[in-house]
């Protein structure tokens, strides 16, 4: 019988496929944890400003996506809003699997979401947030997104995705617009996650302090 191959693992990092890609992207290295907002605070709840052409190509922008990678890993998320870090600015940082396995890695300045193609299913899934700590709810997405903006360079930057990662790029381009996922729910199980979450938040944080001194460990190492 001949010997059979085993599949390499897929990354795909800023819409591009690569040979070989670290168990964190290399941002994390260069960040720093930053205070994740939670629901309730001013900024997750309204529109956010465009990042202005100046900040492109600029060490402040560079830094802050540093800081929202090391924040994402350390709050173990697969996606991080400008916002959820307290900065009025539309970007996101991601490192999120589709449902083929396929990694994808990398962030987007002022998203914008195509529409979603009336034919396109919509799939129920449950769903989470960083800023509701704890609980999770299901909830409707297109099975298929397209997400369009630039790098911190000012670069052209195409993100489809399907399943997952469509999610992913649905609730982090939301978030960019001062929605959240709860804000997509009835009333009544909107009400049911934030008891949840009351209940749920103290732990959660505890472990998100332990998570992030053991990967400033790591990576420091």
């Amino acid at each position: 019988m001949s010997e059979q191959s085993v599949p390499v693992p897929v990354t795909i990092v800023q819409g591009r496929e690569v040979s070989d890609f670290p168990e964190f992207a290399p941002e994390a290295a260069r960040g720093r944890v930053l205070r994740v907002t939670v629901t309730g605070e001013e900024v997750l709840h309204r529109v956010n400003r465009d990042v202005p052409e100046e900040m492109l190509g600029g060490a402040e922008l560079a830094r802050l996506v540093d800081d929202m990678f090391m924040t994402m890993y350390a709050a173990e998320g697969v996606g991080l809003a400008g916002n959820q870090v307290g900065v009025d600015l539309r970007l996101f940082v991601y490192d999120c699997p589709d449902d083929d396995g396929v990694r994808h890695v990398g962030h987007v300045i002022n998203p914008v979401l195509d529409e979603r193609d009336l034919e396109d299913a919509v799939v129920v899934e449950n769903e989470g947030c960083l800023s509701v700590p704890g609980p999770h709810a299901e909830l409707g997405r297109a099975e298929h997104a397209t997400v369009r903006g630039v790098d911190k360079d000012g670069d052209e930057v195409v993100l489809t995705g399907s399943g997952y990662f469509a999610r992913c790029l649905q609730h982090e381009t939301d978030h960019t617009l001062g929605r959240l996922y709860i804000d997509r729910l009835s009333k009544r199980e909107r009400k049911r996650v934030l008891k949840k979450m009351n209940e749920m938040a103290s732990n959660v944080m505890e472990r998100r302090q332990e998570r992030a001194k053991e990967l400033e460990a790591e990576l420091a190492g």
